[in-house]
């Protein structure tokens, strides 16, 4: 790994530009799924969590970048809250239950995000980024994987149509591009999130490719 490193160090910039430009790019995949919710406007049977979630996750993120002091992750993570905020909102115009849809997991996000960075000014700064860094990877992992919350629903109705494919595809592609990243920062915690993330990214693909992501008009 340590080979890697100093073979990939002279191309930090580049990478991490290409990185912070393909993951922009991936927030604009929800823009298939919010098409779908205005073609049958309704949100029935489309989760708005990893939006909602994405917004928090951005948050969290961008205060890790300032720690860090990282410029491609800062850029990334803006993009992030104001595109995921823009289908939220799109979500809520459609939705027939907004307070279980929106509401409330908005709520739940906004108590972990005052936590999270309360919690980051009273830690002392040689542990602040390491602990506030496992903190954010674990709630990383947790949004990433929360498609397949309904794992067994989806294998026993040979039904993946719960599970966003644009979302899954360039979220793929994203962790790997982060992981070559994390090669060169030498960051333990975005190396362990974005090859975990990887994972789970190809069980979801092979989950849509094996069982379909039609959903019933």
């Amino acid at each position: 790994m340590e080979s890697l490193h100093n073979i990939l160090q002279p191309h930090k910039e580049t990478i991490g530009t290409i990185a912070s430009i393909v993951t922009i790019a991936q927030f604009f995949s929800g823009v298939f799924i919010c098409k779908e919710i205005y073609n049958r406007k309704t949100t029935r049977g489309v989760s708005a969590v990893p939006f909602i979630g994405a917004v928090i996750i951005g948050i969290l993120v961008f205060k890790y970048a300032v720690i860090i002091q990282d410029d491609a992750m800062l850029r990334a993570n803006i993009a992030s809250i104001i595109i995921n905020m823009s289908y939220t909102a799109v979500f809520l115009y459609y939705s027939e239950d907004p307070w279980e849809e929106i509401y409330k997991p908005t709520c739940f996000g906004v108590l972990l995000v005052a936590i999270m960075l309360g919690y980051a000014e009273v830690e002392s700064a040689e542990k602040l980024e390491y602990r506030y860094g496992f903190l954010v990877t674990v709630l990383q992992l947790l949004l990433l994987a929360s498609p397949l919350r309904d794992l067994a629903n989806i294998i026993s109705s040979k039904d993946a149509s719960s599970i966003p494919f644009p979302l899954a595809f360039m979220a793929s592609i994203v962790s790997f591009l982060w992981f070559i990243y994390a090669i060169i920062l030498n960051n333990i915690f975005m190396l362990i999130q974005n090859f975990i993330g990887f994972i789970i990214c190809m069980v979801q693909l092979g989950l849509v490719f094996t069982y379909g992501s039609q959903r019933n008009q």
